[in-house]
């Protein structure tokens, strides 16, 4: 992929320096993120402070590398449930059709009718501040248009021959399902949610703009540019310029890689052009 996908590749490697960067966070991390460094408030970045420090006086560095864990935390827990109410709700209305499909379909469009953010903000006012909310939010909000991917590439698959074969020596539906239909649809599903963990951190950091995303202690890329970054910008610019850097990267990154494995997984690129060899 390095040479047919450059941008792929790079992509790949900003995802795989900030999972790493996540991991081993507490050996990176010059201080505790929260720990406060006295009077040394609002410090340029320097040789003791790399990315400078904010307002309370946290080294902004050490503040970057573990928020990588919130937002990561964050985007794969949104992503993972809105995959899994996806990939539910577009196989039963693509394979089942009918009646079913007709009402799922219904459904489908009136999520979809709404602006995200408003379905976010709706949820975040009713359920409250908290993690688990936000990873809720994006997940109901983000769910409806990947469904419609994975209904899509059910029904192109559900007449093929392998599984009308299956059909015809009485395997059940659930077996078709799981044995012929989901592992057909992998390929969709990995790019959805390779493209969704670049949306839901940008997502995660337009709530925390609001007032509405990761509370503290725990502090995400958005909180930290929503936060003193805001309130500060002038005095210290590097509060708002290393997160939002970080937030670029990542959506830069989970991009890059997604189309990259689009390209490399559609069967029109792939597998259709060595069947005409």
């Amino acid at each position: 992929m390095v040479k047919t996908k450059p941008l792929g590749a790079f992509g790949g490697a900003l995802v795989l320096g900030m999972v790493m960067m996540a991991f081993f966070a507490p050996l990176i991390a010059p201080y505790n993120p929260n720990e406060m460094h006295g009077m040394q408030s609002l410090l340029p970045p320097s040789a003791d402070f790399y990315f400078g420090t904010d307002a309370l006086a946290r080294d902004m560095f050490s503040r970057i590398v573990y928020g990588a864990r919130v937002s990561l935390a964050v985007g794969l827990g949104a992503v993972g449930l809105s995959i899994f109410l996806a990939t539910v709700i577009g196989v039963l209305s693509g394979y089942f059709g009918g009646r079913l499909d007709a009402v799922i379909q219904r459904f489908v469009d009136a999520i979809m009718s709404f602006p995200w953010m408003i379905i976010m903000l709706t949820i975040m006012s009713i359920l409250g501040p908290g993690t688990v909310n936000v990873i809720l939010a994006l997940a109901l909000a983000g769910f409806a248009g990947s469904s419609r991917v994975i209904r899509s590439a059910v029904m192109a698959i559900k007449h093929s021959e392998y599984v009308m074969a299956a059909r015809s020596v009485g395997c059940r539906q659930f077996t078709i399902l799981l044995r012929h239909i989901l592992p057909n649809v992998a390929a969709p599903i990995l790019v959805l949610a390779t493209l969704g963990l670049g949306n839901a951190i940008l997502a995660e950091a337009a709530l925390s703009f609001l007032g509405f995303g990761v509370p503290p202690p725990a502090s995400s890329w958005g909180r930290m540019l929503s936060g003193d970054g805001l309130d500060y910008m002038l005095k210290g610019p590097w509060l708002v310029i290393f997160p939002g850097l970080a937030i670029s990267a990542a959506v830069f990154g989970f991009n890059m890689l997604g189309d990259a494995l689009r390209d490399l997984l559609d069967p029109r690129l792939t597998g259709g052009a060595r069947v005409n060899k």
